[in-house]
């Protein structure tokens, strides 16, 4: 009896062991964030964030999933990496190692291609709120990219800008890898339907709060719009100070800049006049949009923003396709996924996503708006 005793304890202890060495308990599943908690992104990130933990909250309000006959909980697991790709990629082992993270949710482009050199071999989901289409395009068979592609966006915010704002395009985005991808392109697509550059400024959006410098050698160039975007809040002073001195143009906002946040940032929808960006989620006019809302507001007492919404849609459907396939394994998942967001509650899906294509990037309709008369309004290109 006594060595039955002490074996059950040495099995008990070993049991013990291997989870704290896989970094989970029975009964709970860990999903892994990494993105920027601190710096000049810091609110990006927390907004991205707040999506994933309002859905993980309510997964578990309404008693977890099923998996194989046992009610599993969603534990959301966060890393700062201060907006770095290599500190990115050391989280993500991080996570994987400590926290055995089917899937890891990360906020920028450069920290999406770095934990795309090794997910698949270590055998994690990289859930990725970017729309640089380079990310689904490398053949990466565990990524899932959230929001749309930004070529859409690219063109249409080019046509719309060029119609009614003028041919002459000042760039000062920021110096992070999206923003450049996003200059480059928005550069080659002005060229290409007959706009000039006239100026090229790009400044660190993350660091800095005084854009003194780098805004009057752009609108020294007489720019008829100016580029700008990166985080919601570091754009607003971009375009505060841009208007403190002077310019009196448009300006284009890459997608990761909302309008109705940088106008907050800006010191009010005012200073944005004439300007183009993605069409806030506080826009959208369907029941599930507007349940989002008021669910986000009462629990945050603010406005959300896209990268909140599309993140807590992403989650809703990954633990569906967990629920539906009673697996965690990340192939298994990401083989689901489409099916996920199809079944999912429509109230959990405030953008209607329904589809994902072949190379795994969510299948969603970009979209423009512009400030007129004070008033962020949607418009619809034909």
């Amino acid at each position: 009896m006594k060595i039955a005793k002490t074996l059950g304890r040495a099995v008990a202890m070993a049991t013990l062991s291997m989870s704290f060495a896989t970094g989970s308990i029975a009964g709970e599943v860990n999903i892994g964030f990494t993105g920027p908690l601190s710096g000049g992104a810091a609110l990006y990130g927390e907004n991205t964030l707040s999506g994933l933990r309002m859905a993980a909250d309510e997964i578990n309000a309404e008693g977890g999933i099923d998996l194989n006959g046992e009610k599993t909980t969603i534990n959301m697991v966060s890393l700062d990496d201060r907006y770095s790709p290599a500190q990115a990629a050391t989280n993500a082992k991080r996570l994987k190692q400590e926290s055995n993270v089917p899937a890891v949710f990360t906020p920028h482009s450069g920290g999406t291609f770095a934990l795309q050199d090794f997910n698949e071999k270590d055998d994690f989901l990289v859930m990725s709120y970017t729309s640089v289409p380079a990310v689904t395009e490398k053949g990466n068979t565990l990524t899932l990219r959230i929001p749309p592609t930004f070529d859409g966006y690219v063109r249409m915010f080019t046509e719309y800008a060029q119609e009614h704002h003028g041919k002459k395009l000042g760039l000062a985005g920021a110096t992070h890898e999206y923003a450049k991808i996003w200059a480059s392109m928005i550069e080659k697509e002005w060229k290409n339907e007959g706009g000039t550059i006239v100026s090229d400024n790009p400044m660190d959006y993350n660091k800095s709060a005084d854009f003194f410098t780098g805004v009057s050698r752009v609108i020294a160039a007489d720019p008829d719009v100016m580029f700008v975007g990166g985080a919601s809040d570091p754009t607003g002073l971009v375009v505060q100070q841009a208007r403190q001195m002077g310019f009196d143009g448009s300006f284009i906002l890459m997608d990761q800049a909302k309008l109705d946040e940088v106008a907050l940032a800006a010191g009010g929808v005012e200073m944005l006049e004439g300007a183009i960006g993605v069409v806030p989620l506080s826009v959208y006019d369907t029941e599930a949009a507007k349940g989002f809302i008021e669910r986000y507001q009462a629990r945050y007492d603010k406005m959300p923003g896209s990268e909140a919404a599309y993140n807590y849609l992403a989650l809703h459907a990954l633990v569906e396709a967990m629920d539906a396939t009673d697996s965690t394994d990340p192939k298994v998942i990401r083989a689901a996924i489409g099916d996920a967001l199809k079944n999912m509650d429509s109230s959990k899906n405030p953008y209607g996503v329904t589809a994902v294509t072949e190379n795994g990037g969510f299948m969603t309709e970009a979209t423009l708006a512009t400030v007129k008369d004070g008033e962020i309004v949607r418009i619809t290109m034909e």
